[in-house]
């Protein structure tokens, strides 16, 4: 686990998206999965504009989404999907048939699994996973107990992730289930960076980075994984006890 301490959310998201590019450039066709969210939002902006400004190859890189709200895709505004297509595969201009992604309004959300389970395994795994961290420790929306076991699945969500849920959408939204890779398709990828910025995720940080190993935080399974890479703000690492940055 390498843990980088940023004094800002801009230099954290330079950071990582240094390191990213990197790790990117070393695959002949990388297989990246985004996250949506707000932290890893300052990463994708800063990918998109050496894209637009041309000092970015991305013709070779493949997409795979992390997860999904049931009942939604990229046209409801709000989705997983649809700030994904605003923050990162619009600006970057990535044709549909290099990105593979949960529809959560499909009729059968189990075959929704199986698709993107195979993509995985066609592509030769996740290379990069980019995810964030909730409120209540999940990762993707792999809730409080979800199995360390678990492919990608239909979950029912906590009420935390409910409620902190809404700030996507323009209008209370009634959630209830997401679709998601599980944590052991997460675990299987060659390099996880997890992005986590503000006071508000100050004390899960230190519970996922230095807390009891646990699947009532399904973070906690993130840390033995050797490909790990963490990055914060100050505010998000105020409460960890070690100096890592």
């Amino acid at each position: 686990m390498k843990i980088s301490i940023s004094d800002s959310f801009k230099k954290m998201s330079s950071q990582a998206a240094d390191d990213l590019i990197d790790l990117m450039q070393q695959f002949d066709k990388p297989l990246l999965c985004p996250a949506s969210g707000d932290s890893p939002a300052g990463l994708y902006e800063i990918i998109a504009n050496k894209v637009q400004q041309s000092e970015l190859d991305i013709s070779n890189w493949q997409f795979v989404g992390l997860d999904e709200w049931v009942g939604m895709n990229g046209e409801d505004e709000g989705s997983c999907r649809f700030h994904l297509n605003n923050q990162l595969f619009h600006p970057m201009q990535v044709s549909e048939s290099s990105i593979s992604f949960f529809d959560g309004r499909s009729v059968d959300l189990q075959q929704e699994c199986e698709k993107i389970e195979a993509f995985i395994f066609q592509e030769g795994g996740i290379d990069i996973a980019v995810i964030g961290l909730g409120l209540n420790g999940h990762i993707g929306m792999n809730e409080p107990g979800a199995s360390v076991l678990s492919r990608s699945q239909v979950i029912a969500l906590d009420p935390i992730t409910i409620s902190t849920g809404q700030k996507y959408f323009k209008k209370e939204q009634p959630l209830s289930e997401g679709i998601t890779l599980g944590i052991k398709t997460i675990l299987e990828s060659k390099y996880i960076f997890l992005l986590v910025s503000g006071v508000h995720k100050s004390s899960i940080v230190a519970k996922v980075l230095e807390g009891e190993i646990t699947a009532a935080i399904p973070g906690t399974a993130l840390r033995n994984h050797p490909g790990l890479r963490v990055y914060l703000d100050l505010a998000s690492a105020s409460l960890l006890k070690t100096n890592t940055g």
